[in-house]
C-alpha cells in the first residue's frame, strides 16, 4: 500500500502560510499596509476590514495614508485604529487619515523579537500535530493489515522527514522577520 503524502503536504504548506501572514502583521521599523489588517473599525453597523473601506498607501518609511472612499467615515477609521492599540499616532486632514509609525526601541525591538519567537512556536506546534494526525492514519492503515510493519516503519521516517522540512521552513521565515525587526 502507498500512502498519500499530499494532506500533510498541504498541512505544512498551509501553516507556513499563516507564520508569514502572522509575522506580517508584527511591526518592524518600516511602515507596510499589511500592519493594519487587524483594523477593523465599526461603519455601517458592521466591523469592516480597512482596505474595504479606502486606500492605504505608504507615504514614507515610518508613515501610512488612509484615504477613505466616503469622507464621513475617517472618524470611525481613526477610532479603530486606536482601539487596535498599534502605538501609532493618528492625526487627519481634510484628505483622511496619516498614521506614523514611532521609532522602535530597543526594548520594543525586543518583545516584537519574542512575539515573532512565540508565533513560530505555534506554528511548530500545528506542524507536530499534523504529524500526529499523519501517523494515526499510519497506525490504524497497519492495523487493518493494510502494510506491513518495514513499509510502516519506513513511511514514518518519510513523515517526520516532511515535517524537518516544515519546521526548517518556519525558521527561516523567523529569522528573516528578526533581521527586518533588528534594523
Amino acid at each position: 500500500m502507498s500512502y498519500d503524502f499530499s494532506k500533510l503536504k498541504t498541512n505544512i504548506k498551509e501553516t507556513e502560510e499563516w507564520l508569514s501572514r502572522e509575522l506580517a502583521g508584527v511591526r518592524t521599523g518600516r511602515a507596510t499596509p499589511t500592519l493594519l489588517d487587524a483594523v477593523k473599525p465599526e461603519v455601517y453597523g458592521t466591523r469592516t476590514a480597512l482596505r474595504e473601506l479606502g486606500s492605504v498607501s505608504v507615504e514614507d518609511a515610518r508613515t501610512l495614508r488612509i484615504i477613505p472612499w466616503d469622507k464621513s467615515i475617517t472618524k470611525a477609521i481613526e477610532k479603530g485604529i486606536t482601539d487596535v492599540d498599534l502605538g501609532v499616532g493618528v492625526s487627519t486632514d481634510d484628505q483622511g487619515l496619516r498614521i506614523s509609525f514611532p521609532e522602535l526601541t530597543s526594548e520594543r525591538r525586543a518583545q516584537l523579537t519574542k512575539l515573532a519567537g512565540d508565533k513560530t512556536e505555534q506554528a511548530k506546534v500545528t506542524l507536530r500535530s499534523h504529524r500526529t494526525d499523519a501517523l494515526k492514519v499510519l497506525e490504524a492503515a497497519e492495523k487493518a493489515g493494510g502494510m506491513g510493519e518495514d513499509e510502516s516503519a519506513r513511511l514514518k521516517v518519510e513523515i517526520q522527514k516532511f515535517i524537518d522540512t516544515g519546521n526548517e521552513a518556519l525558521l527561516k521565515i523567523l529569522e528573516r522577520k528578526e533581521t527586518e525587526i533588528a534594523q
